[in-house]
């Protein structure tokens, strides 16, 4: 159980670093719903979506890599950890140059306002060359020094966004012809969510630069090429992972009618956000299992280990599932206090399963990670994504945004079964599948009732919670009983 301990310690701190940043993104809907309307906040969304895109390109499998190799190749640590800064330094600066270059083609390619590039460039730069910072402080096992770094970038990005939507207006209203009336944007004001996120990144990169001469500059062509044939599956996996992710927002811009594309992309994202619950918890549970994964590949046990992390995933993501769609009625007045923008909440139940079977997919690829099977990952997201983009092509013109989110669960859960019919025949772990799916099952059962039948009534929905925990404290009365005596 002290491996458990220290995984679900580890996972807490991660947790807390992960789920900052993305509830800033939840605390900022109320704030950009009521000052951006739907038009622009579907700006934000669509150049987001981009941005998503672009960090995967640019961090090219590099950090999964990195951790793979310093545990392969203990005697070469430190020239594994130099050569993989070097590598990303170099092609990170060769993007930005590049690209700010281009920067005007770019802007009448996308359709985007050529100041919206410019910022996107930037931050994905800055966010490419923490990459590997980030990563030592995981692969070191240092998650407090990751977490509270984390922790500041989102205490500036907040403070900013609400220093230039509530408190500059005011202020240049005072003072015609100062400083702060220059700065005022009106019609644009979506461009300051970027450059509050520029400025974050900034100060982000600045803490962390004293680790490049820690690391130290150096290139090992051998352990290079090595890296990347290992990175590159990685990196197919990752666009593939945000073609699924973010494109449906994209491709809702570009295949709807001109004058509502826009607002559909604004009120999808935004209930999209509710779904963000989900993702938190499956997205601190990666962070803190994917160097355990690793760490543990060599145990005897490791197998029967990676079932039990499994079932308890299943456990809790089960559990988010259901008070989700159970309360949706408070959340969507909290979250997104607009009701122009609740006309989307039909999506959030299916989104919210959506992202349950995506975390179990990164629980289930276990197998071709510690086997050095990389090529599966990137076959089975490239899968994901031809549905996700099929599905997207075909429903966005019929039924909307409706037709994104039933392509995102298509796509997730396809990945989920494909992986663990091919983890089973090439590295077997024990799962209870049978617990598994009764957990996910009567979770989607209590949700389908709360949600359609009973239209979200609280005291009907409240029970059918509790007897859906109650359940899972007898089926697990054992295991909670040794926990809690350790």
């Amino acid at each position: 159980m002290s491996v458990f301990r220290k995984l679900f310690r580890q996972t807490f701190i991660y947790g807390l670093a992960t789920v900052l940043p993305r509830a800033l993104g939840i605390v900022l809907v109320p704030l950009y719903v009521s000052v951006l309307g739907k038009e622009q906040y579907g700006v934000y969304a669509t150049l987001m979506a981009f941005l998503i895109l672009g960090n995967v390109v640019l961090s090219y499998g590099m950090e999964t890599a990195f951790f793979r190799f310093i545990n392969k190749h203990e005697e070469k640590k430190k020239e594994v950890q130099s050569t993989a800064l070097t590598s990303l330094g170099v092609s990170t600066l060769l993007f930005l140059g590049t690209t700010l270059l281009l920067r005007e083609q770019i802007s009448n390619f996308l359709d985007f306002r050529i100041e919206f590039i410019t910022y996107g460039l930037l931050i994905l730069a800055l966010d490419a060359l923490a990459v590997l910072p980030f990563a030592w402080f995981r692969a070191n096992e240092r998650p407090m020094r990751y977490a509270l770094i984390k922790i500041f970038n989102v205490v500036i990005n907040l403070g900013l966004n609400l220093f230039f939507f509530l408190v500059l207006p005011p202020l240049a209203e005072d003072s015609p012809g100062s400083f702060w009336n220059n700065i005022l944007l009106t019609d644009t004001k979506v461009a300051y969510v970027f450059i509050a996120n520029l400025i974050a990144s900034a100060i982000t990169l600045l803490i962390v630069s004293p680790l490049y001469l820690r690391i130290g500059f150096s290139f090992n062509l051998d352990i290079w090429k090595g890296m990347l044939r290992y990175a590159i599956p990685v990196l197919i996996a990752g666009i593939a992972f945000s073609i699924n992710e973010a494109f449906d927002k994209i491709l809702l811009n570009y295949l709807l009618p001109s004058d509502i594309a826009e607002a559909e992309v604004g009120v999808y994202a935004a209930c999209y956000k509710l779904g963000v619950f989900m993702t938190l918890f499956a997205t601190a549970f990666r962070l803190g299992i994917e160097p355990f994964f690793f760490n543990h590949a060599k145990k005897d046990n490791a197998k029967e280990t990676y079932a039990t992390i499994t079932k308890y995933f299943a456990i809790f993501g089960s559990a988010i599932l259901l008070f989700v769609i159970v309360y949706i009625n408070l959340f969507k007045r909290v979250l997104i206090p607009d009701p122009r923008f609740w006309e989307a909440l039909v999506i959030v139940p299916i989104i919210l399963l959506a992202n349950l079977c995506l975390g179990l997919y990164h629980n289930l690829s276990v197998w071709y990670k510690v086997t050095d099977r990389t090529r599966y990952g990137a076959i089975i997201s490239v899968i994901g994504a031809v549905i996700t983009l099929a599905l997207n092509l075909v429903l966005i013109p019929l039924i909307s945004y409706k037709g994104s989110a039933i392509a995102t669960l298509a796509a997730y859960g396809s990945m989920m079964v494909i992986s663990y019919i091919l983890g089973q025949r090439n590295y077997a772990v024990p799962y209870n599948l049978k617990k598994i799916g009764a957990y996910v099952i009567i979770s989607i059962g209590f949700s389908a009732l709360s949600f359609y039948v009973f239209n979200g009534n609280l005291i009907i929905g409240t029970a059918l919670l509790l007897v859906f925990l109650l359940w899972i404290v007898i089926a697990e009365k054992n295991d909670l009983k040794r926990i809690l005596k350790r």
